[in-house]
């Protein structure tokens, strides 16, 4: 019998400790805008939450590109054991 040791994501209490020190992580980064001066190029930069709005527009926006590039490079199933009309690469000889 071959006993897996418990991964610490296993239990529910673990997950709920890093997706709460997470958010309390994105919350001070959040309110550190009110704080911290900073000298902006550009003025859309002085909006309150402009670089949080941004990486997380930015964060869907590369998801939604990669889910249409990966039309274009996925390979079927069987890439690496179909027949092409001649001796195949078995894996079982």
């Amino acid at each position: 019998m071959s006993r897996e040791r418990p991964h610490i994501f296993d239990n529910p209490n673990n997950v709920r400790r890093v997706v709460r020190i997470l958010i309390g992580i994105c919350i001070a980064l959040v309110s550190i805008d009110f704080i911290y001066h900073r000298h902006v190029v550009h003025p859309w930069e002085a909006i309150w939450g402009f670089y949080a709005i941004y990486g997380f527009a930015a964060c869907v926006a590369l998801v939604l590109i990669a889910k249409e590039i990966r039309k274009l490079v996925m390979r079927s199933e069987d890439y690496y054991t179909r027949d092409e009309g001649g001796e195949g690469c078995d894996v079982d000889d």
